[in-house]
Formats: structure tokens, sequence, C-alpha cells
């Protein structure tokens, strides 16, 4: 049996998000661990909960990517053979980890060869009913990621990625990760469960957005690709992994 824990940052989420955070990993039909890092606002009664906490002494306005990637960094030199993300105001299915692992040992050569684990996720009302939207496959959110050793020499990215994207910080870390060449398994049942608060699959069923439905503004991507200099887009570039951003000075594509 392996050692796997999940990472959980949080900023100011309502403790009634965290507890079932908390309760869906300690309810996990294989026994895991489960370490919440607080951005900048810690909440004490998380310290007798039975999970690890820390507790970073400001916030960092990044989406949770610096406090998620130091808890990545921590469970990788403290040698996980699993570790799993798990964002605050989302919940898993209490067969999560068994069914990424299961299909992870489904990989040619078996559960060693395997990289990483995409999880598939129910989209949930604030009243925590399914919504029966179809999302588009090229898509991986925060925690659908389950990583294995092969892979840990990259997760350091999730710390690097320029604050400028951090409201898509998923979507650049993906296209990071698969430009590596790795062992990716796919689960075939939905076990995450995601809290929706984008308007979008809302107004696709006809529904109206709960209040306070958020979203990246239309044309996010093109308007923060652009910066002043050809330098600036070689230091961003470095940071996000690849090449995306550009000057008025940089070569044609």
């Amino acid at each position: 049996m392996g050692k796997y824990i999940f990472v959980t940052p949080y900023y100011k989420e309502d403790p009634k998000f965290l507890k079932r955070c908390l309760e869906s990993v300690k309810n996990q039909t294989i026994a895991c661990d489960h370490i919440f890092i607080a951005d900048g606002f810690p909440q004490k009664w998380i310290d007798a909960a039975g999970v690890r906490h820390i507790s970073l002494d400001t916030a960092h306005a990044d989406a949770g990517n610096t406090p998620r990637g130091l808890g990545l960094l921590l469970a990788t030199a403290e040698e996980y053979d699993g570790i799993g993300l798990l964002d605050a105001d989302n919940w898993l299915e209490e067969n999560h980890l068994e069914i990424c692992l299961e299909a992870a040992r489904k990989v040619q050569g078996g559960i060693a060869n395997c990289d990483f684990v995409i999880a598939q996720r129910y989209l949930r009302r604030i009243d925590e009913t399914i919504m029966p939207f179809t999302e588009n496959a090229g898509f991986v959110d925060t925690s659908c990621f389950f990583f294995l050793p092969g892979s840990y020499s990259f997760l350091p990215q999730w710390s690097l990625i320029p604050k400028r994207l951090s409201a898509a910080g998923d979507r650049f870390f993906f296209a990071f990760i698969m430009k590596k060449g790795l062992r990716v398994a796919r689960t075939n049942t939905k076990t995450v469960n995601y809290h929706n608060m984008y308007p979008y699959p809302y107004l696709a069923l006809g529904e109206t957005p709960p209040a306070g439905a958020k979203g990246l503004r239309p044309g996010f991507i093109d308007s923060v690709r652009m910066v002043s200099n050809v330098r600036e887009a070689i230091i961003l570039n470095r940071l996000v992994g690849f090449e995306f951003f550009r000057s008025p000075a940089s070569p044609p594509d």
C-alpha cells in the first residue's frame, strides 16, 4: 500500500466549504493524508481537524498557485507515492483515489510507468446538484490532477506561473506538462465535484447563474499575451514554461 496526500490551498473560503473538502479526503476508500495551506488568512479550527495545516504570512493573489506549489514541493520532498490537488471549495467522491490508481495501473507497464492521472469531474450547482453539462475535453481543472513520481520534477511550475496568468493557471500548467511527453492516464468515472460559479454552464442550460458568478473575461488570454518588450517576453516565457508571451518586436510566428 502506498503513501498518498492531497494538497489544498485556501484563502478566505467559508468554513463549511473547507469542512466539506476535508471530509471528502478523510473518507477516501484508500487512506491518505491531507495538507491545508492558508494563503495569508489561517482558520484556527483546522489545527484540530486531523489534517496538516501550514499558514503563510501573506496572501499572494495568484489563485492559490503559490501555496499549491509549496504543498507540492513538501509532498515531493516527503516522498509520497502520489499527490492529488483539491481546491478548497471542491470535494471528492469517496473512491476518487482508488479510481485514479486503478487508471494508472492500466497504463502499459503498470503504475510504475504512469506519470500522472487526469480525473473527471461533475459540475455542481450551489445546492450540490449535478449540472448535465458537457465540457470541453481539452480542459483539465486543477482538482482533476493526480501526480505520480514521474511527474514530480515538473510540479514547481505551479509556483512559477506569472501572476497575470493566475486566473487561468490550470490551463497553462496543463499546456506546460503536456509538452513533456509524459505517460498520462485518464479515468472513466467522475469522482471530482466542482463547485461551479462560472456563468456559462448555467446559461447553456437555460438557468440563471448564482449571485456572485464569476468567469474569465472575454479575450482574457489575448489581452495578457502582448508585453512591452522582447526581454520581458523572454523572461515571462521562461516562467510559463513555453512560448506564449510576445512583444511588438518579437519575431513572427
